[in-house]
């Protein structure tokens, strides 16, 4: 009766994450246009700070609870599985176009992050205040760039501006845009807390391990908000918070998520995580490889990315047996 119902919760999940992500796209993206915002901008900052809220939420209960197989894996597994899964799934529902600063500033920084979080770690097997601090940095650094590009991004766009266009059926009006924004972000956090807890309970039911749930399970409960969110962009044509979203969520997870949790506790970095870690910026690297040919994610690199995740997945499962 017990799996029963948490079955039930995390179809729950999925209902709240669906129409929540659907309400977090329109509102940040009529927002970003009624500020004359780049919407990038919104996905490398709004969207991506909002889909992470969950990872962040799960990292640090997990490890205030002793749990860091589930803290480090929820953060290398979400990377993983934002890259090669869900840009794979998005760049399949549609082709998805790249800005140039994105393959040249933000990709690459990605990489950077994604090399630097597992020698932070493998440094003394954890993460410290030290290593928080660090990450810290280069968070306020990264948001540093992105108030320069917006800057620079308006300036350049200024006499192209037009009306600001809202999609069908959502009101001009500030409070109801906010609103939704908000709502939105509330049901993809609450949709998400049920699917993780959910799929903890089954898994662990059944004896897996907490870095395999960390790497699957929870990586995916997590990152569920970054696909519903992804997928929904792309499909109503916002292709720079599909992109930006991912990038910006990734390097989120790294700088904010890590980060925060170092700050609070010293979290356990065991060399079990080492094929994760190289997987991890191989997913960063193939990404900017798909993207650099073209400037966009066609459904041939989205395929790539598939068949990448497939290919992990099944060396998970058979670690686990």
């Amino acid at each position: 009766m017990e799996i029963f119902l948490q079955f039930l919760l995390l179809i729950a999940g999925f209902v709240l994450l669906v129409k929540g992500a659907d309400w977090f796209v329109d509102g940040a993206s009529c927002i970003a246009s009624k500020l004359g915002i780049p919407q990038i901008v919104i996905g490398l900052t709004i969207v991506a700070l909002g889909t992470s809220a969950p990872e962040a939420a799960v990292s640090i209960t997990a490890a205030v609870k002793q749990s860091a197989g589930i803290t480090v894996g929820n953060v290398l597994g979400s990377n993983i599985m934002n890259i090669f899964l869900i840009l794979g799934i998005t760049a399949l529902i549609a082709p998805i176009a790249v800005k140039k600063n994105t393959i040249r500033f933000e990709m690459p920084f990605l990489i950077f992050i994604s090399v630097l979080f597992p020698i932070l770690g493998f440094i003394g097997y954890s993460l410290n205040l030290i290593d928080g601090i660090i990450l810290y940095i280069l968070m306020i650094a990264f948001f540093a760039y992105l108030i320069a590009m917006s800057k620079k991004e308006r300036k350049e766009l200024k006499e192209l501006i037009e009306e600001p266009q809202y999609p069908v059926g959502i009101k001009s009006r500030w409070w109801y845009m906010i609103l939704i924004t908000v709502v939105g972000l509330a049901l993809i956090i609450a949709g998400s807390n049920f699917t993780v807890n959910s799929a903890t309970f089954i898994a662990k039911a059944f004896g897996v391990s907490d870095r395999i749930i960390g790497l699957t399970i929870v990586a995916f409960g997590t990152s569920l908000p970054e696909l519903v969110t992804s997928a929904m962009a792309a499909k109503k044509g916002k292709n720079d918070i599909a992109i930006g979203n991912i990038v910006g969520s990734n390097i989120f997870n790294i700088l904010f998520v890590a980060g925060t949790t170092a700050l609070i506790t010293t979290v356990e970095f065991s060399q079990s995580f080492i094929l994760d870690s190289i997987v991890s910026i191989i997913a960063a690297v193939v990404l900017l490889l798909c993207c650099v040919w073209k400037k966009k994610l066609n459904r041939i690199g989205g395929a790539v990315m598939l068949v990448c995740y497939g290919a992990y997945f099944v060396n998970l499962i058979l670690q686990n047996v």
